[in-house]
């Protein structure tokens, strides 16, 4: 692979657009995927994420604009693309009669895998999903949805490839599966590029280099974690635990920031210390900047300091609830009316 080739992002979607009958499914998103990247495609039953993942994995095409993998254009070249590709289906079906090992072998003649070569990825791909011996000789009828779902990642990672779709791959999963499919993609990381569409906004942020967000058939925030609490959420909120008076505490704030407001407090058991908790609006840096303040001020007593970040459930309901404010059931704008009220009166004679 030359210099160029490897510069171009893994994934670049321009202007999408799909239509099912009356509903705009995309509405011209564009986004791009780096080399080794994980990314979170999330966003309301509805949004346009699973038919985003249909099209860039070749099953259906976009009504138009652009949308290529390792460079190369699905519209022009689907062929070449899905070499690419490993799919996971939200519901991915089986053949329930077939063992692993003869599933697997089976998916790998399809994508042109053989010989040695075969052996190797199949292997590589039962290490990866922790599918150890034991259970690739098992019919997959009589495994567990966990272990089903692990061998539909298997296959999608037989062929090598340079992107990995899942979606909702650990949808019913317990703990202890959902963590397996997250140590596979931090095992994978840096070598593969993931899209990972998931309801499960905690197991997306805690795996996940970057969020797209989507609604109603359009991107609603974009970027990594940091980026998102700084674009919705205006305040920080910051919590100090003290055994100074509260007055003495609040004047000691104020001093730096003026506008910093004090929320509430709670007295911690057993001690005779409170948890005292801020909010600013001038971000983290201020947050950190009245820490410093107070430790080094000889007349007060902090045992606790700690800077509350907004999850990534919260980010995603105020991405998402402007967008739903602002659209009908079909995705279209709504239309302001003025109210009766406004109206001009009409006098009958």
């Amino acid at each position: 692979m030359n210099a160029e080739a490897k510069r171009l992002p893994i994934v670049d979607v321009i202007n999408l657009r799909k239509r099912y009958g009356l509903v705009q499914a995309l509405k011209g998103i564009s986004f791009s995927i780096g080399n080794g990247e994980i990314v979170g495609f999330l966003g309301p039953n509805g949004a346009g994420k699973s038919t985003t993942l249909r099209i860039l994995s070749g099953i259906i095409a976009a009504d138009s604009g652009e949308a290529k993998v390792c460079g190369v254009d699905l519209a022009e070249e689907e062929g070449e693309v899905r070499k690419h590709i490993g799919f996971l289906a939200e519901n991915n079906p089986l053949p329930e009669d077939l063992r692993v090992i003869e599933y697997l072998n089976f998916r790998a003649n399809l994508k042109g895998l053989a010989g040695s070569r075969k052996r190797e990825r199949i292997r590589l791909a039962l290490d990866a999903c922790d599918l150890e011996r034991r259970i690739s000789e098992r019919k997959i009828g009589n495994l567990s949805k966990g272990f089903r779902q692990r061998v539909g990642i298997a296959d999608a990672l037989l062929a090598e490839p340079r992107l990995v779709i899942l979606d909702e791959p650990t949808i019913g999963l317990d703990p202890r599966q959902s963590a397996i499919t997250r140590k596979m993609m931090e095992r994978l990381r840096g070598d593969v590029s993931f899209i990972l569409s998931s309801h499960i906004l905690s197991e997306v942020e805690a795996c996940c280099d970057r969020m797209i967000i989507l609604s109603h058939g359009q991107i609603v925030a974009e970027g990594t974690m940091h980026d998102l609490q700084k674009m919705f959420i205006n305040k920080t909120v910051f919590e100090i635990v003290s055994s100074n008076r509260r007055i003495d505490l609040h004047r000691a704030v104020r001093q730096i920031d003026q506008n910093c407001e004090l929320l509430y407090d709670d007295p911690v058991e057993i001690s005779k210390k409170s948890r005292y908790t801020f909010s600013t609006t001038e971000g983290e840096g201020k947050a950190e900047e009245i820490l410093r303040a107070l430790v080094q001020n000889e007349l007060l007593s902090i045992s606790e300091f700690q800077i509350s970040r907004p999850d990534l459930e919260t980010i995603f309901l105020r991405a998402t609830k402007k967008n739903w404010e602002n659209q009908d059931y079909l995705g279209r704008r709504k239309i302001s009316r003025p109210k009766l009220l406004d109206s001009p009166s009409i006098h009958l004679k």
